[in-house]
């Protein structure tokens, strides 16, 4: 293996894990997402912008009364914009719970890849004759300071039961 190339498996891990968010995709996903993606950009204010105007102008008589459909004070128009506001806030939670579950699969190959990364130094480590101990009062040291500047009060972790 070079330094260039990404360790024996780790590149699956991050393949399998983004395999399996596009797996748990349904298709009422991916239409959830894509209305969540046409809602948050300004082309949706535009159109809406536009529509709220051209349904003012012809309720307000601007094109004759024989027009209008939906005098003032609008109630059509309230309740069209309602319910549409309804279902957009239920396309915006889906689509989060979905990015939250993704960002947990994230998390957990995070967690997995910091696990392996510190059982493999502890023994790099060890097999260099460096003291797993001294090392880990040094890095509790480092990050006490770290939280005592940040103004966290959040016990250090341990991780004994990872050391060989």
């Amino acid at each position: 293996m070079t330094n260039q190339e990404p360790a024996r498996g780790s590149r699956s891990r991050v393949v399998h894990q983004r395999d399996a968010v596009i797996r748990l995709r349904s298709s009422q996903d991916r239409i959830s997402d894509a209305i969540t993606a046409f809602a948050g950009n300004l082309w949706f204010v535009h159109v809406h912008a536009a529509w709220f105007a051209a349904w003012i102008a012809v309720n307000l008589g601007l094109f004759g009364r024989a027009a209008v459909f939906d005098p003032f004070p609008f109630g059509l128009l309230t309740m069209i914009v309602s319910l549409e506001a309804i279902f957009l806030s239920t396309f915006v939670m889906l689509s989060q719970n979905r990015q939250a579950a993704r960002d947990n699969l994230r998390a957990d190959l995070d967690f997995e890849n910091n696990v392996r990364s510190e059982v493999w130094s502890v023994h790099i480590g060890t097999k260099l004759g460096i003291d797993p101990d001294t090392v880990e009062r040094r890095v509790q040291e480092i990050i006490g300071q770290s939280r005592t500047a940040l103004g966290s009060t959040t016990a250090p972790a341990e991780h004994d039961d990872l050391r060989p």
